[in-house]
């Protein structure tokens, strides 16, 4: 018989990078909290690559830290190796990544959890979501402990009906020696949710002392590392040096020869599998001109010789797997720790959601992570900390918080997932951004910062190095417009000689650094000598918005065109029928997707233009007619 073991505001399922940020955000927020896992001690378990971050991904994080989210802190107190992506290219791509000591990601993860009052951290498998009357109301475990809750974060990661693939070999398992959450993911095929079937993949873990590093390329870690949380000041951890390989005929070889013992090509594997993350056997199938691949050789933490090897992920049977890897230079002698493998569960599809995460049939239910068809740890907790927000402001009674993608990467991911619905593993990019200029790493603070400080997840200490900074960088933004420099200036001797030749006989340094060969970091000697002192990062950010000011002032103008349809809301309840120029299946997506406001019903997959024009015509004359605003009722507007 089940037994009532206690109750919480929120009860977050799954302590993965999403379950991790969701419930540190709602016990912030004040809500009593439960975070409910198969194991403590794998919290925040890097399942596949040991890293954070990357292109776009890096973003995700800044973003996340911006809100007062917790990933970015964990990956910068335990990197062992910093570097910045697209360093050579514009500053709206360049993205932070660090290879992380996994063991120490974990225990700080859990450290971190356990400090935050109102958060308990509970032992056990959820085995069904009690639903009453339409609504979440807490979780059965199969120990038959009874928990309530006002709200609840399903966060299931691979285990809805995990299967293990190694060649020939199927197990049941939602990671490496972890059970399938088999019963909750019949629950919710009983609840009516639209599920379908992905794939993901991991490579071979191997001993790093049977690998001939001296035949192998080296990768440094950078000299200046660039963080991920605007708090971090310094490295806390050593930092380690990683290689590059490459695949070769021989690797491909074997491949080809053994296609048919691949569960991908064997018909065994019916999920979709990531397009931008593929397995080595896919990427020698589907690039049959390739030569070599490129292959990364990354320590898994400080006190381990394990050894992942990114871009080498595989479900090919054990004696492939070690033929392939020792076909590889340096590799010969390579033994394997764990062999790779490729992993099928069950997502349901997030068009089931609302923008704040939350479940169209089960009200109080929020869904982030894998589950909503994404790939990542990072895109996994901008989703849990949304959803955490949220199922801590349902509790409460309180209005829900929705980002779009007028505020940034993760807007865009969010409404990405519930207006268009994923058919693949959803990776995010910077091409998903429309305004990415505005979007940049260095200004995710200036973008979120006062949305978390309203909504309560800054505190005071974060605000007020908030508030110092930008009013630091607009001194600096005053100075660099004003200050004029010719040979008497003090520092004039210690600019470089490309700069004394553009300054001539005197120019503004707003006018030398919009000069692509000038960078503002090269000026400083003029800033020291007038007693500016500047943080190198600061420089950088006055340097972006001066050099790209033009772009930025256009692309500003694009997004305010799209607050202006973000503004033009759509009021529940409102009659689609009352538009007589919408055709009959252009009504039923409106109703299928309820959109909250012009910006939203854009995105509706195969909403027309027409249908678009039609719809803008109609909000227009409700919002401008006396007596009537974006509240009117569903009769005012047909009128």
């Amino acid at each position: 018989m089940p037994f009532a073991a206690g109750s919480f505001d929120v009860i977050v399922i799954g302590a993965g990078h999403a379950g991790c940020e969701a419930a540190h955000a709602s016990a912030r927020l004040g809500a009593r909290t439960a975070l409910v896992t198969q194991n403590l001690e794998l919290i925040a378990q890097m399942s596949c690559n040991p890293a954070v971050g990357g292109i776009a991904k890096g973003h995700l994080v800044r973003e996340i830290d911006a809100l007062g989210g917790l990933q970015g802190l964990v990956a910068d107190r335990t990197g062992i190796q910093f570097r910045l992506l697209n360093r050579r290219r514009g500053p709206a791509v360049q993205s932070p990544r660090t290879q992380s000591d996994r063991h120490l990601y974990r225990q700080e993860m859990k450290r971190r959890l356990e400090e935050v009052p109102g958060l308990h951290l509970l032992q056990g498998e959820v085995v069904r979501i009690l639903v009453e009357e339409g609504r979440a109301a807490g979780i059965l475990l199969h120990d038959q402990r009874r928990y309530e809750a006002r709200a609840v974060v399903l966060t299931a990661g691979t285990f809805l009906n995990g299967l293990i693939h190694i060649g020939e070999t199927r197990i049941p398992a939602g990671r490496a020696g972890e059970p399938p959450a088999r019963e909750l993911a019949a629950q919710l095929r009983e609840i009516g949710y639209a599920t379908g079937r992905l794939k993901t993949g991991t490579p071979p873990r191997l001993d790093g002392r049977t690998i001939d590093t001296a035949r192998l390329a080296p990768q440094v870690a950078d000299d200046e590392p660039v963080f991920f949380s605007f708090l971090t000041e310094r490295a806390e951890l050593p930092q380690i040096l990683c290689h590059i390989v490459y695949t070769n005929p021989e690797v491909h070889r074997l491949i080809r020869e053994n296609l048919h013992r691949s569960p991908l090509y064997s018909g065994q594997i019916t999920g979709t599998g990531p397009r931008y993350c593929p397995s080595i056997e896919d990427k020698v199938v589907k690039f049959p001109d390739r030569e070599r691949h490129q292959l990364f050789v990354e320590p898994e933490g400080l006190d381990t010789r394990e050894v992942y090897l990114n871009g080498f992920s595989s479900s090919m049977p054990l004696d492939v797997q070690l033929a392939m890897l020792r076909a590889l230079p340096g590799f010969e002698r390579a033994e394997m720790i764990r062999p790779g493998y490729a992993i099928e569960y069950d997502f349901i599809q997030p068009t089931e959601l609302f923008p704040t995460l939350e479940s169209q049939r089960v009200e109080g239910l929020f869904h982030a992570g894998q589950i909503n068809g994404t790939s990542g740890y990072e895109e996994a907790a901008a989703q849990g900390l949304v959803a955490g927000i949220n199922a801590a402001r349902r509790a409460r009674g309180q209005e829900g918080v929705v980002l779009d993608r007028t505020m940034g990467y993760i807007g865009i991911l969010i409404q990405d997932l519930v207006r268009r619905g994923v058919d693949e593993p959803y990776r995010m990019f910077t091409s998903r951004a429309e305004l990415r200029l505005l979007f940049r790493i260095d200004n995710a603070d200036e973008r979120l910062t006062p949305l978390g400080r309203e909504i309560g997840l800054v505190d005071d200490a974060r605000w007020a190095r908030f508030r110092g900074k930008y009013a630091s960088l607009a001194r600096l933004q005053a100075y660099i417009r004003e200050k004029t420099v010719n040979r008497s200036t003090p520092g004039w001797d210690g600019l470089p000689e490309a700069v004394r030749a553009a300054a001539g006989d005197g120019k503004a340094l707003a006018h030398l650094v919009k000069m692509p060969e000038i960078r503002l970091r090269d000026l400083r000697p003029v800033l020291e000598g007038d007693g500016m002192a500047v943080h190198p990062l600061l420089l950088d950010q006055a340097e972006h918005d001066c050099k790209y000011a033009g772009y930025i002032r256009l692309q500003s103008q694009d997004l305010e065109r799209l607050a202006r349809r973000k503004a033009l809301t759509i009021p529940p309840g409102f009659d689609f029928e009352s538009i007589p120029s919408l055709s009959r299946e252009m009504r039923d997506r409106l109703r299928r997707y309820r959109p909250a406001s012009l910006l939203e019903a854009e995105s509706i997959p195969g909403f027309t233009p027409a249908a678009l024009t039609a719809l803008y015509l109609s909000l227009e004359v409700l919002h401008h007619a006396p007596g009537k605003g974006p509240g009117a009722p569903a009769q005012e507007a047909s009128e």
